[in-house]
């Protein structure tokens, strides 16, 4: 069993929460929750599958230093609400295009990154937008129609106790998002256990099939992509996505960053911070 969070973990998300702007746009019967901090060039970064702003936890604040960061939470996850049915990548990725008309008004040019899922659903908003978009990096993500390792993860089960359900967020850390079992720490379950339960658009699906690579080609801007080394989804076929993507744009930047695993801007943030930084300022 592990520990109960610590009231300093939770006061560490809410102060980093308390430091942004929180704008609400439309998003099915709803609204879907944005935050941003910071100044300079827009920095979207979108999350990843049963995840939150919470995901970038260890990056908003460093990166806003030298960019407005917007992080908002995806349709029918965090704190943003339901989206209505059917569930599709262009059909989320409207809504997100609808809320950055609101939070970047007139058409104004945006580096865009997206983790896993947000990369899936990144690739539509960048193919939609055109040269709004002025870079596009992929962390992390599937939906290229490549192979992938299986990944066995355990559901958090309605009426666990709160050590069942912590317990539970532990594990499928380990199983898919962080490689060093000993970096598996008490905000990392806090933000598993806090993100899991809130997740009602069902994202591995799209992540199964190609819908990313089917939307990269029409993707104006300039295209990246940074990697854990150890990706539980992805390792040991890292050189297959390098080529997937260096065929749509050739020479992109393709960064591995040894021994990380999926949840690669968490795990390896010391890394990761420096190297997105430097691609979005380009």
């Amino acid at each position: 069993m592990v520990a109960l969070i610590s009231e300093e973990t939770v006061a560490f998300v809410d102060g980093v929460a308390a430091e942004a702007k929180r704008i609400e746009t439309p998003c099915g019967d709803g609204g879907m929750v944005w935050r941003v901090w910071g100044s300079g060039p827009p920095l979207v970064l979108l999350h990843g599958g049963y995840g939150s702003w919470m995901h970038w936890i260890r990056n908003v604040l460093v990166l806003a230093r030298h960019f407005t960061v917007i992080a908002p939470d995806l349709p029918g996850l965090g704190e943003s609400a339901t989206p209505p049915e059917p569930h599709s990548a262009e059909e989320l990725a409207r809504i997100i295009i609808d809320g950055l008309a609101t939070i970047l008004p007139g058409g104004e040019r945006f580096h865009l990154a997206g983790f896993s899922f947000g990369g899936v659903l990144g690739g539509h908003v960048a193919a939609s937008l055109g040269e709004q978009v002025r870079g596009f990096t992929i962390v992390g993500s599937n939906g290229l129609g490549l192979p992938r390792q299986p990944t066995e993860l355990e559901r958090q089960k309605p009426g666990g106790t709160v050590e069942e359900l912590l317990t539970i967020a532990k594990h499928n850390l380990g199983v898919l998002m962080i490689a060093d079992k000993d970096k598996i720490d008490d905000l990392a379950v806090y933000i598993q256990y806090t993100n899991a339960p809130r997740g009602r658009v069902r994202s591995r699906r799209f992540s199964r099939t190609g819908t990313l690579i089917q939307a990269l080609p029409r993707v104006m801007a300039q295209l990246s992509g940074i990697w854990g080394g150890r990706d539980a989804g992805a390792n040991p076929y890292l050189d297959e996505r390098k080529r997937a993507l260096g065929e749509i744009q050739p020479g992109l930047r393709f960064e591995i960053i040894p021994g990380a695993g999926h949840w690669v801007a968490y795990e390896a943030a010391d890394r990761f911070n420096p190297i997105l930084a430097e691609i979005a300022g380009s």
